[in-house]
């Protein structure tokens, strides 16, 4: 499964960026494949262990500033591995033809 998901202190001013770095780096040291953009941080593996990431970012982001917005959108789909790669690259595939 694939989860995209974007963790938002709220109260905490214009200035988010150190909060939101406590999210990404609990899914970097999570070891499971990730990508981080912009908007969002893309997270690949099985249910349990993808939710668990997803609840611990969130953690520590409440524990800085108490109140956290979450929007989550996830791609579950059995069998599927290296999504992450694989569907950006079957884009990159049809752009160049």
């Amino acid at each position: 499964m694939i989860v995209a998901f974007s963790v938002t202190p709220i109260g905490a001013g214009e200035d988010v960026g150190a909060d939101v770095a406590e999210a990404v780096r609990v899914v970097r040291e999570s070891g499971l494949p990730n990508r981080t953009d912009a908007m969002f941080t893309s997270l690949e593996g099985e249910w349990d262990e993808v939710m668990d990431v997803v609840k611990r970012a969130v953690q520590a982001v409440e524990a800085r500033c108490g109140r956290v917005s979450l929007v989550l959108k996830a791609d579950i789909r059995q069998g599927v591995t290296d999504g992450l790669t694989k569907k950006v690259e079957t884009v990159e595939r049809h752009l160049a033809s």
